[in-house]
């Protein structure tokens, strides 16, 4: 399997929302070969907290995504310690965009590998919703888009959640009162990761065991720490802050008109909610549905809830994902 790594930068970066992002640059690695014709191009951007390493566990010849069909390109979204982040660029702008990220992302695959057009875009979380951007805002370059536990537009019970995040990172003593912290702020980090853990997995998740029977936790204490409180540790609390904006303010209408912005997509849409998600419900997919040329929708059932949509300890969920989304590559 063919590895290659890189830095593509823009400059300084105008936003959608107002302000620049200085000197801009998206980290980014490739699995697979391009093909001549250019035509066998999947771009997978990164989801909340997450770094490409995080998420090539489903790249491989017996995986979701095969490298050896498919030239896949993983560009690591801004905020996320590794591309352009509150923790390696000032000053940080207030809010960075899905339609910042995929802007971006654009221009470096035309630069870059000379694409213009993805055979497919898949996304897992803030992934599906750059997904789901790509999808709107550039209907000639898209064949086919995977929205992975996403939607076209945050939901105002997602984003009574996001507010409830973003307010204990605020309220820690380190926090500047705009977009950085003197310090890292371990309390609240450490509230952050366990609050995380009762939104992320579901209710029949915990009513089963599954943190102990499958996640190998002994004891529930051991299990906030391990899965929630060590994860969001290892990353910068300004990194944290920021991709929660980005995460509130998706929406591929911009504020606008969402029909609209829905009956614009001429991409085959595979839209994959898991049954159990709090945060992107079937229901939100259910209702955008009707305004799509060529959707389907298919929920993963399971009781991972989020989780369920990056299956990396869930051999099912893992396999649903699989089927569907290959039959979707293959269409």
């Amino acid at each position: 399997m063919t590895l290659r790594d890189g830095v593509f930068t823009l400059g300084d970066l105008p936003l959608r929302r107002g302000g620049v992002l200085p000197e801009a640059r998206i980290v980014w690695r490739t699995h697979g070969t391009l093909a001549p014709a250019r035509d066998n191009v999947v771009l997978y951007p990164t989801s909340y907290g997450a770094q490409h390493p995080d998420l090539e566990w489903l790249i491989g010849p017996d995986g979701v995504l095969d490298p050896t069909r498919w030239f896949i390109v993983i560009p690591n979204m801004f905020g996320n310690g590794l591309s352009s982040s509150p923790s390696n660029t000032a000053p940080w702008p207030t809010v960075v965009t899905a339609h910042d990220n995929v802007a971006a992302q654009k221009r470096l695959l035309a630069e870059v590998f000379g694409v213009e057009r993805l055979h497919a875009v898949y996304g897992w979380s803030m992934g599906a919703q750059q997904a789901y951007h790509w999808a709107a805002a550039y209907p000639d370059a898209v064949d086919r888009a995977v929205i992975n536990c996403g939607s076209a537009r945050t939901a105002t019970h997602n984003r009574v959640f996001l507010a409830g995040m973003m307010a204990v990172l605020e309220a820690a003593p380190e926090y500047d009162g705009t977009a950085l912290f003197a310090a890292q702020p371990s309390a609240a980090l450490r509230a952050f990761g366990r609050l995380y853990a009762g939104w992320a997995l579901s209710q029949d998740f915990y009513r089963a065991g599954l943190h102990v029977s499958a996640l190998g936790a002994p004891d529930l204490d051991t299990f906030y720490r391990t899965d929630w409180e060590d994860r969001f540790g290892r990353r910068a609390a300004a990194d944290l802050l920021a991709m929660l904006r980005s995460w509130d303010a998706g929406d591929i209408a911009d504020g606008g008109d969402l029909v609209a912005a829905l009956r614009g997509i001429t991409a085959r849409v595979l839209l994959m909610p898991s049954e159990t998600d709090l945060y992107f419900r079937v229901a939100d997919n259910a209702a955008e549905l009707p305004h799509l040329k060529h959707g389907r929708l298919a929920p993963i059932p399971s009781v991972w809830g989020h989780r369920a949509g990056n299956p990396v300890a869930n051999p099912a969920d893992a396999a649903f994902i699989k089927r569907e989304v290959r039959a979707l590559l293959d269409a």
